[in-house]
């Protein structure tokens, strides 16, 4: 960790400590203990999945290793047992170094059961994480103290919005290299290799699968094939991210390979998605951003000649949802889709989607702090289109305009933006600004 990030963790840090006392106060608990997990094994086979460690405990711990535990109490420095096991199979993990560090007590241990005796008796424990793995004491991941955390969470610490921050740099370079690839003929496979090198990140440390889609492939929303082989040029879209101390960025760009009807639906979207990024924030309902996003992608299909209805009323007649079928946005952080997108309160009360809106991941009014995603789409789906042409929507929709369109898959545009106490800032285009 840099000179810049150590004293915002340090400020992180008690503001995590704060609610986390919070929550064991509202559930009678002494103390709680946070496992960093472990990578589980695959079906009948000795090997194991890609590690991820749980977000709970990479919220304390800025680094990533199986088998630690954090420690708790109210009132106490919180314990980092970091479990640096003897093996000649494998690296063992070095200690972690840093002035991070000074903040935890730092104890070395060799076996899981040396964490599981390490907590005091006497006290009532709760532990967050995956009990199959752990035989200490605490009861596993009660509602109370999951629902509380999970709810706060999606404020962020300025440490927090620093690392997302430097997560779009990362990715905002390796998403050049990737169209340079895709301009210089490489194939889905060959972008993502390309992708990730620039990102310096081997595939398992990314975020998520990227989504390398060439020409039809881009209407499939999480397309995740990487073709070997080397398509025509029409259209690419990337949707692709890169971790930073463990915290997502979750970028996609869409590019035509020539002018055109579908370089100039590229354009409008894009515009659509700077007007629903600046709405980004505090008091907003994400919801009406949601509708808006339809209400605004209908002028554009209208323009477009591919409907024959606009705004509003292509909203209310179903019409958009053929062509933008899934959520604007969601909370971004330790993970891509961040926990406690639907909850009204820290209870674990729900707050409802709109009508007819069911893919929508955040309906929160939200709140200083919050990073989001805006990611509004036009696509070329053969199944909802199917539908589409099946029922009442039929006569909406201009059918050779999207027949001569289908060929390019589709267009989406995606920034990580913060609600910041003076407005939206859009972490993504500044990164690509610093570029």
């Amino acid at each position: 960790m840099d000179a810049e990030l150590e004293p915002l963790f340090a400020d992180h840090l008690s503001v995590v400590a704060t609610r986390t006392a919070e929550a064991l106060s509202a559930g009678g608990y002494d103390g709680v203990a946070i496992a960093s997990g472990e990578p589980p094994l695959q079906f009948a086979d000795d090997q194991p999945y890609p590690f991820k460690p749980h977000p709970a405990y990479r919220l304390w711990v800025p680094e990533a290793t199986p088998g630690c535990l954090l420690v708790f109490e109210p009132g106490h420095r919180p314990l980092l047992l970091f479990r640096q096991q003897s093996d000649y199979w494998h690296q063992p993990p070095a200690p972690p170094v840093g002035a991070w560090t000074e903040s935890f007590d730092l104890r070395i241990i060799r076996s899981t059961a040396e964490s599981e005796a390490a907590l005091p008796a006497g006290r009532r424990w709760a532990f967050l994480g995956d009990r199959a793995a752990w035989q200490g004491p605490g009861e596993p991941n009660p509602a109370v103290l999951v629902t509380w955390l999970d709810f706060h969470r999606a404020t962020k610490t300025a440490y927090e919005v620093a690392c997302l921050y430097r997560a779009n740099r990362l990715a905002a370079r390796a998403h050049r290299a990737a169209a340079d690839a895709w301009r210089d003929g490489a194939s889905e496979f060959e972008i993502h290799l390309d992708y990730c090198r620039a990102a310096g990140a081997r595939e398992e440390e990314l975020p998520y699968n990227n989504i390398i889609a060439c020409n039809e492939h881009a209407a499939v929303l999480h397309y995740q094939r990487l073709d070997r082989r080397h398509a025509a040029r029409r259209s690419f879209l990337i949707d692709a991210g890169a971790p930073f101390a463990g915290y997502a960025s979750d970028i996609t760009r869409t590019y035509a390979a020539a002018p055109g009807p579908f370089a100039d639906l590229v354009l409008a979207v894009d515009s659509v998605q700077k007007t629903l990024a600046a709405q980004v924030t505090p008091g907003r309902d994400f919801r009406e951003i949601h509708l808006e996003a339809h209400r605004l992608l209908g002028d554009v299909l209208a323009d477009a000649g591919l409907i024959r209805l606009r705004g509003a009323d292509a909203l209310e007649a179903g019409v958009t949802r053929v062509f933008f079928p899934h959520g604007i946005g969601h909370l971004l952080g330790l993970q891509v889709h961040d926990v406690g997108g639907l909850m009204a309160d820290a209870s674990g009360a729900t707050r409802p989607r709109p009508d007819g809106h069911p893919f929508l991941r955040l309906t929160r009014d939200l709140e200083p702090g919050f990073v989001v995603t805006i990611e509004p789409g036009i696509y070329f789906i053969d199944l909802l289109l199917g539908e589409a042409r099946a029922d009442r929507r039929r006569g909406l929709i201009d059918w050779a305009a999207v027949e001569a369109l289908r060929p390019w898959g589709g267009v989406r545009i995606e920034d990580d933006v913060l609600a910041g106490p003076g407005g939206a800032r859009n972490l993504t285009r500044e990164a690509f600004a610093a570029a």
